[in-house]
């Protein structure tokens, strides 16, 4: 910035530099040639630049949702890990099938279940014998 003092009211007034810079350059967002006046710019208009900018916070949004979803759904089958013996609810986040096939195999002996009280337990070890 240039330092210009004014004699009547001695007070200092800035203005800006002008550039002489011209850089031919394609816009990001909306992929138009057009003349920079900085090194730096990246869009040809103010209006591209917020929708370039709307744009990338939508895509980091969706993105977070994704990574919340994921980190739930691991959720439950990172405790699973640890027990010895599971539910049929259990049993069937573990395997991702209904619980019609757990009882199904059950039903046909390829799955031993114990039953405790009114509680069906399965072992993890038969589970992984599947």
């Amino acid at each position: 910035m240039q330092h210009i003092e004014t004699s009547r009211n001695k007070k200092k007034h800035y203005e800006p530099m002008s550039s002489n810079i011209r850089i031919p350059k394609i816009c990001e967002f909306c992929n138009n040639a057009f003349i920079a006046k900085t090194t730096t710019t990246r869009y040809c208009s103010d209006n591209c630049s917020k929708k370039a900018y709307k744009a990338r916070k939508r895509e980091e949004k969706i993105n977070n949702a994704f990574e919340v979803e994921k980190e739930k759904n691991s959720e439950p089958l990172i405790n699973l890990k640890h027990k010895e013996f599971l539910t049929i609810d259990e049993v069937c986040t573990l395997l991702s099938v209904s619980r019609w096939t757990i009882w199904r195999a059950i039903k046909n002996n390829t799955l031993k279940a114990s039953k405790i009280g009114r509680r069906v337990i399965i072992k993890k070890s038969d589970i992984e014998n599947l």
